[in-house]
């Protein structure tokens, strides 16, 4: 009987934070892979830690936003092989929503922090992280538009 490799999978998690007025977050990335893109805040689950743990702690890390874990609400998981070049990668999402003037600042592996319109996202993101972004918006889509007006 031929012995089946097993697959190494890494497990990370990330943040779709929004405003009430139709904005979301995103940082561009200071390293590979996709050095220099945009993408959702959000990291490795370390040791000890479930996945909303961490992306409360990756959001503050690479962003400055403080939202506590509990109040992140989950918009799914990611696993489709290859979505990330350096292996196997598993993410769960978050979505937040902080107040409009929520101040950031780029920290940890983010060259910069900044505030978008949906309607004027960049063209390319990192990873599969525009499919996220697409969930994030149906699900707001039941209580606002993008543009932050009631439904």
């Amino acid at each position: 009987m031929a012995e089946e490799a097993v697959e190494s999978i890494r497990y990370t998690a990330d943040v779709v934070a929004t405003t009430p007025d139709g904005r979301v977050l995103l940082i561009e990335r200071g390293w590979p892979p996709f050095e220099g893109a945009w993408a959702l805040p959000g990291g490795h689950v370390d040791t000890g830690e479930t996945s909303r743990q961490a992306a409360a702690r990756e959001l503050e890390e690479e962003t400055g936003v403080r939202v506590p874990a509990a109040e992140l609400l989950q918009l799914g998981a990611w696993d489709t092989p290859g979505r990330d070049p350096r292996g196997r990668y598993v993410t769960v999402a978050y979505l937040a929503v902080v107040p409009n003037d929520t101040p950031v600042s780029a920290g940890d592996d983010a060259r910069t922090a900044r505030w978008w319109r949906w309607t004027e996202l960049p063209e390319q993101l990192a990873f599969d992280h525009s499919s996220i972004l697409a969930t994030a918006l149906r699900g707001e889509s039941a209580n606002t538009d993008p543009a932050g007006t009631a439904a």
